[in-house]
């Protein structure tokens, strides 16, 4: 018996970050999914401490995360950094056992870690979108995402 297709997902992430008071950041992730179907899912989830590379790394893991079977997966983000780290950077990081070139630790390993063993689990295909460039679902993720950091922001202030 031949294996099950694959559905496909299109999913359209965005990260968000604001500066707290403390200095630090309260994050955001947002997420757009898009079944073959039509069928649309929009997440909104507050990372606190998150900056914004690892909200960025965080929204798409949650969006793949939000995935209930093994998927085919069309990921567009607007973040150079996730597509590099996942597509030119993250071999020679495991070789290295999570080690930079110059022998450094790799910044945001536990997010990056976790993005991969989802990326192992979906066939990913990553892809690139100009951010703020009036793309419907990149904008939408973007306000998801700036809505979640928002609200730490808010909860900081009461």
């Amino acid at each position: 018996m031949g294996e099950k297709k694959r559905k496909h997902v299109t999913i359209y992430t965005d990260g968000s970050a604001l500066k707290s008071k403390s200095g630090g950041y309260h994050g955001g992730a947002g997420c757009v999914l898009i079944a073959s179907n039509g069928q649309e899912k929009h997440i909104s989830e507050p990372i606190e401490g998150g900056t914004n590379n690892v909200s960025e790394i965080l929204a798409a893991a949650i969006g793949l995360e939000a995935l209930k079977e093994p998927c085919d997966v069309t990921l567009l983000t607007d973040s150079q950094y996730v597509i590099k780290s996942m597509t030119d950077w993250i071999s020679g990081w495991k070789r290295r056992g999570w080690k930079t070139q110059n022998k450094g630790d790799v910044k945001n390993k536990e997010h990056l870690v976790r993005l991969d063993k989802l990326c192992r689990i979906h066939n990913v295909e990553w892809v690139w979108v100009k951010g703020h460039s009036g793309d419907k679902y990149n904008e939408l993720a973007d306000r998801l995402a700036v809505e979640a950091s928002t609200k730490l922001k808010e909860s900081e202030c009461q």
